[in-house]
This record gives C-alpha cells, structure tokens and sequence, in this order.
C-alpha cells in the first residue's frame, strides 16, 4: 500500500523544473474518496455542483503535494542527487534516481531533505494567506484559534461559492496535511525526520527506535481519528502504525531510498 505502484497505461507521465513526475490513475481515485465528505457538504444535494467541487478539490490536491514534493526532490538536487516525483493513492513519493558527488547523503542532509516537503506547503499557506489579506479578504484558516489570534476570520468575505471553496480547501490541505506529515510516524516525514536526527547525534538504531515510536503515536492517532469520525485518517494512520509494527520484524526497518 505504501510502495511505488507499478506503471499503468493510465498513468500520466511530465515534467516540472527537470524533475520527472509520474501521476498514476490511483492517485485520481484516492483523491475522489478523501474530498468525497467535504465536496458533497459543499455542493448540498446537487450533483452537478459535487462534480464541480470535487474538480477543484482535486486541482488543489494535485498542485499541492505537487509543491510537496518537489521541497524534496529540488532539496535533493540541492545536495547532488537527481530525483523523480510519482503520485499515487497514498499521496506522492520523490524518489532518489542517480547518484550525484556522494553515494549517500549525510543524516543531516537527509533530515533536511524530508523537512523540505512540509517547509514548502506551510510556505504556501503563508503565501496564500498574506495576498488574502494584502487583498482585504477574510482567510479561512483551517485551525481556528489560530486564526482568530491573527485576526484572519476580519475581511471581505469571498462573493463567489467556488472561489471560498478554492481558498479553503488551499488553506487546508497546505496547513493540516503538512502538520500531519509532520507526525513522528515513519514513514511519514516526521517519523524520516526523528530517525534522521537521531542518527545526525549518533544514537544506535534510530531506525528501529523511529518505529517504536511510529507504532505508539500512530496507533493512538488512529484511535483518536476513529473515536472523532474520522474513518479515512483512521485507516491511515492504523495502516502506518501496522506497517511500523512490520518493520521492527524486519532487520534493518524502513530501508532507506538512499
């Protein structure tokens, strides 16, 4: 579930900034299911609206974990590596391809690369939100009391239904989905980062101790996203804690792209 998909003749194949990316057909899909919910409450009962909602729920979704991951592949040129981005169910991978000045990059280097994805879509919001306000307009920020102590929630409000929702489901997906990317969950770039730093102060197998520590917190994720009604984030961080708990049968867990 979390490997590269093999290649498909639905498969989209381009470009951006000399990185390769691929987009395979199950990244359409999984994209459907997760704005499914949020779509339909925004459409309310018309069709023809949910298929418009969902058409810029998934243009959003693609250009964000787009700047995702291209934080991490320009990260990795950045130290001498070439890198290939593919887009699949579970969200994007950019994957080392050719080796640059060094076979492999340091601990360090390979903490920054992971912190790049997320750095790069919380740069976005923040980008997002200063035109919203240079323009006058309210910015819904998905986190609440934070938007409230800045002072986001005063503006005009937005006149058209279909750029609220644009604007909104920007703000979510570069503000929540970077936060929980961050989650010490391997391997999700949190859990890369905890084993990376680990490993960066010489602690003896971060590897091992960063699936130890991806077992508990996405377990107790999980519970709390079930308890909370919600059932997708639920299955991915139960399927993440699941894929920790392999891990550590394994020796060493959680190899390494490079």
């Amino acid at each position: 579930m979390l490997a590269e998909p093999q290649q498909t003749p639905f498969d989209i194949d381009f470009q951006v900034a000399g990185v390769p990316v691929r987009i395979s057909g199950l990244f359409w899909v999984g994209t459907g299911l997760i704005g499914w919910g949020v779509c339909r409450s925004f459409a309310r009962g018309d069709q023809r609206e949910l298929l418009l909602y969902l058409a810029i729920w998934t243009a959003v979704v693609l250009f964000s974990i787009l700047v995702h991951e291209l934080g991490h592949a320009l990260m990795y040129r950045r130290f001498g590596q070439d890198a290939r981005i593919v887009l699949y169910h579970f969200g994007g991978l950019a994957i080392p391809d050719g080796w640059g000045r060094r076979r492999h990059l340091r601990p360090a280097e390979r903490f920054v690369v992971s912190a790049a994805g997320p750095v790069a879509q919380l740069l976005l919001a923040a980008a997002i939100v200063v035109v919203l306000r240079v323009g006058g307009y309210l910015a819904p920020f998905p986190i609440s009391s934070i938007g409230e102590a800045l002072g986001l929630s005063e503006g005009r409000p937005f006149s058209s239904p279909y750029a609220w929702a644009l604007v909104e489901f920007l703000l979510y997906v570069n503000v929540c989905w970077p936060l929980l990317n961050l989650m010490p969950v391997p391997p999700l770039d949190g859990g890369q980062m905890v084993r990376e730093g680990m490993e960066t102060f010489g602690v003896a197998d971060a590897a091992r101790i960063a699936a130890m520590i991806g077992l508990v917190v996405g377990g107790g994720l999980a519970y709390l996203a079930f308890n909370r009604g919600e059932q997708y984030l639920g299955i991915m961080f139960a399927m993440l804690a699941v894929a920790c708990y392999q891990s550590l049968q394994q020796s060493p867990p959680w190899r390494r792209w490079n």
